[in-house]
């Protein structure tokens, strides 16, 4: 299986033709033609469903397409880093949910980037699972978490900075007019949280341990991914969305509040890299740079 014949299957299925893909890759209709059916008798299964107007992805192809992506990925990345092994330049990954901590990162790379101009950070979003999958298969070389997390896997470097924890509320909802608010309050209305804090209910407590002898009675009528849109359902008065405090700006937004919790509860957070991880240079100079920055923590977790 060639990269090449990956990049014509990927054409293929983001411009839903053969005619198109062979325009954009400035091949025949007739070479591209053999070469995925070279790929599917490789394979031993349809990657497209050829119809008179269209070809779609069967599963195989939906599956192939993921693993085509990751892999070109890597091959660019891996290009990038050799390519710059003889200058201070290259791309840095860094993934990291949504947290008060991607300052301090934003901070360190525009010190670096003031000496090292040429050097490109990718940023990419995602809860835990997300980021965590990534950085095993080696599609970024950073990851910002959010305690609690399984380091076990990990190098990391503590940062020096806590979330706090609260809830997003639509400004006519009685718990609007208290300053803080109790796990108690939050019992038995409806309540969103994020789909990598229900996990954790049986993965390490963390939800339990926050709702005590309340964690029964909690009613959560959805989950969330990336905060932006839960907001919009706490301004709509779904319910209240039980997040990180200081990830939206409530004073732009009309008609929601944050109230934090109290007793307050506090998240740390971490920066990992995998284990005997072999960076590029750009990714070396990042390293050091935060571990030199007097605003880190020099705790090393290896």
């Amino acid at each position: 299986m060639e990269f090449r014949v990956l990049r014509y299957f990927l054409a293929i299925a983001r411009e839903g033709g053969y005619t198109k893909a062979a325009q954009s890759l400035n091949v025949t209709q007739p070479t591209l033609s053999r070469q995925i059916k070279d790929l599917e008798a490789e394979l031993g299964q349809p990657l497209f469903v050829r119809s008179a107007h269209a070809v779609t992805l069967t599963a195989a192809g939906y599956v192939l397409r993921k693993r085509a992506e990751e892999i070109l990925d890597m091959v660019g990345k891996t290009k990038a880093d050799f390519s710059s092994a003889d200058d201070v330049a290259g791309d840095v990954y860094i993934g990291g949910g949504e947290t008060q901590g991607m300052r301090l990162i934003a901070a360190v790379i525009a010190d670096l980037r003031r000496d090292f101009p040429d050097i490109r950070f990718h940023l990419h979003s995602g809860n835990a699972e997300d980021i965590t999958e990534r950085l095993d298969k080696g599609l970024l070389d950073f990851g910002v978490l959010i305690q609690p997390t399984d380091l076990s896997k990990y190098a990391s470097l503590s940062l020096p900075v806590k979330d706090i924890w609260g809830v997003l509320i639509n400004k006519s909802h009685p718990l609007a007019r208290k300053k803080h608010v109790s796990p108690s309050d939050l019992t038995e209305i409806p309540l969103l949280c994020s789909k990598q804090l229900l996990q954790k209910r049986e993965a390490d407590g963390f939800f339990k341990s926050l709702f005590g002898t309340d964690f029964e009675k909690t009613n959560i009528v959805a989950t969330y991914n990336l905060l932006f849109n839960a907001a919009l359902m706490a301004e709509r008065n779904v319910g209240c969305v039980l997040c990180l405090g200081g990830l939206v700006d409530t004073m732009a937004v009309e008609n929601i509040a944050f109230r934090p919790l109290s007793p307050t509860v506090e998240s740390g957070l971490d920066i990992v890299w995998k284990k005997g991880q072999i960076f590029s240079p750009a990714a070396v100079l990042f390293l050091n740079r935060l571990r030199e920055n007097a605003s880190f923590q020099q705790t090393i977790r290896a």
